[in-house]
């Protein structure tokens, strides 16, 4: 009898225990959903104190990672495992994450600050109606290049970078639709073309480059430059901005012949925990002042319209950075290409670098 007791009384302690384990846990589950705020960005793309301050003024602790290319963020969206709540992706994975439904619709009701956005950056043709996306960062493609170190070379013409001259000193950009697409317009094609014939045109172009290529790399090349260690570089115009802000002698230029116009934008993945949280913290990078500081942080182009008047005029004014409309109609927004279009891309930008002496 007294074993029996003994018995009884164990199972009620092991299953007060475990009640008291699943209360926790759902404690724990529920604070991480109404309290946390997961952002996933591209690397050195935020202020940080900007991330403290919304902390402060919500209560919503924000735990930050980041990525260094679209295609790896999207890749851990499928995937699972974290939920990310926020993440920045460019114009065209927009589209191809849509396709595959892994966003939400953004809850417009939650974001009175959508419209601080200049409206020429809203409803375009990658995200109609911006049903899933709101611009974050824009920018172009071009040439940052040091005078300094050149013997008089410029770079009105993306064929200025063939120039016999340039041996071993540009660096590209390792990405295909940004390397494979320079090819492309330096023939006065679309850097959007899915025309084989134009494709192994512009990468036997590109083949010809290889004696005045130093390397193909990624965010390495900004110390490169600034260190004076290279002279020429493709790059983004923020990357580029970030070179002069610390070596003066640094310029950057769009060539004549037309580039890409390119959009990071705010999207809430459909694995978001914290749904609401992710509404509140864009309305936050939308308030007109936070944006200015996020801009002249980060140094790449904001499409806050009201947050221009926040920030250095001479910044604004600078067509480097901030190109008028007439300039901006010369240049192209990527197209989502589709997952057998964007594999040819990698498969020549492949051969290239194979084929680079």
């Amino acid at each position: 009898m007294k074993e029996l007791l003994r018995g009884t009384i164990l199972i009620l302690v092991v299953s007060l225990v475990l009640l008291l384990i699943n209360n926790n846990l759902s404690e724990g589950s529920n604070k991480t959903g109404k309290n946390i705020l997961t952002v996933y960005n591209w690397g050195e793309y935020i202020d940080p104190d900007l991330l403290k301050q919304f902390e402060k003024e919500t209560g919503i602790k924000v735990i930050y990672e980041t990525f260094d290319s679209n295609e790896g963020m999207m890749g851990k969206i499928e995937q699972g495992g974290t939920s990310y709540d926020i993440t920045m992706p460019s114009e065209y994975m927009v589209e191809m994450m849509a396709e595959k439904d892994l966003l939400l619709p953004i809850d417009y009701s939650q974001i009175p600050n959508i419209k601080q956005i200049d409206p020429y950056f809203l409803d375009l043709p990658f995200d109609p109606g911006n049903k899933y996306s709101i611009p974050y960062f824009w920018g172009t493609v071009g040439i940052a290049y040091n005078p300094d170190l050149l013997d008089g070379q410029t770079f009105e013409s993306w064929d200025n970078l063939w120039d016999p001259s340039l041996k071993q000193q540009v660096i590209l950009v390792d990405s295909a639709r940004e390397t494979i697409g320079m090819g492309l317009n330096s023939l006065h094609y679309s850097l959007n073309s899915t025309n084989i014939d134009e494709l192994q045109e512009a990468t036997s172009k590109l083949k010809k480059l290889s004696p005045n290529v130093k390397a193909v790399i990624g965010d390495e090349v900004t110390q490169l430059m600034v260190n004076n260690e290279a002279a020429v570089a493709l790059t983004w115009s923020g990357q580029a901005a970030d070179m002069m802000s610390e070596n003066d002698s640094i310029d950057y230029v769009v060539p004549e012949e037309g580039s890409n116009l390119w959009f990071d934008n705010f999207v809430i993945p459909r694995t978001a925990k914290n749904i609401e949280g992710a509404h509140a913290f864009i309305n936050f990078m939308l308030d007109p002042e936070v944006a200015a500081q996020n801009a002249d942080y980060v140094g790449y182009s904001t499409p806050n319209l009201t947050a221009l008047d926040y920030m250095d005029p001479e910044v604004v004014a600078d067509e480097r950075f901030y190109p008028d409309e007439e300039t901006r109609s010369h240049l192209e927004v990527y197209k989502n290409l589709g997952l057998k279009m964007l594999g040819i891309y990698n498969e020549l930008f492949l051969e290239f670098k194979m084929d680079m002496k």
